[in-house]
């Protein structure tokens, strides 16, 4: 299951409200849950608007928890590298802001379709273009790189099903090296098509 990209049509207020304001919103929530030192009231907090959000939407707690289970690699990634240098109440704490924030995202990009995004983050840089921002080409990075979520997330999920076909199990090395080698590959051909359509 993918974070980025995986619309749910939906009536609820979350799918009527604008993606400029979800966009905005996400932004403060996000910096209200990074910025001070992990506490009580900010994590219980963003945890409660989490549940809450995913409930409002009508997406439910089992996509919730299908979200968390997609990420637990970067879980894991978070609380095991910084446990050699740090204690173990602020590798939680900073585990835990950094996950509520990326399910907060998911359930903006599941309730907001990919081309309101677009025109909202277009929008919001047209003042721009004076100093040079070229608000259509931010646009197609940003589609570009929504696109590219999934499409990754598809090569990873094929390659550890054919390793645990093959052997039972997930070699690290012999999934990482072919994951990075077809993650290069479709950016190439990506690039291609883009220089193909005069795109620069």
């Amino acid at each position: 299951m993918t974070m980025l990209g995986q619309y749910r049509g939906g009536g609820s207020i979350l799918h009527r409200l604008p993606a400029g304001w979800k966009m905005l919103g996400l932004v403060v929530l996000a910096l209200v849950l990074v910025t001070p030192p992990p506490a009580w009231w900010n994590l219980g907090g963003g945890a409660v608007l989490v549940i809450a959000g995913y409930l409002i939407s009508g997406i439910g707690l089992g996509e919730l928890w299908r979200q968390i289970i997609a990420i637990r690699l970067i879980i894991v990634f978070l609380v095991a590298v910084p446990l050699l240098f740090l204690p173990i109440p602020s590798v939680l704490g900073n585990a835990a802001r950094v996950i509520l924030v990326l399910l907060l995202a998911a359930l903006v990009t599941m309730t907001t379709r990919t081309t309101e995004i677009l025109d909202a983050v277009q929008h919001v840089l047209r003042p721009f273009t004076r100093f040079g921002v070229n608000p259509d080409r931010v646009g197609l990075v940003l589609a570009l790189t929504i696109r590219a979520v999934p499409v990754v997330a598809g090569i990873a999920a094929e390659l550890r099903d054919a390793q645990r076909a093959r052997a039972g199990r997930v070699s690290v090395r012999a999934y990482v090296v072919p994951l990075l080698v077809q993650s290069l590959r479709y950016a190439d051909d990506t690039a291609d098509a883009l220089a193909a359509r005069g795109v620069e």
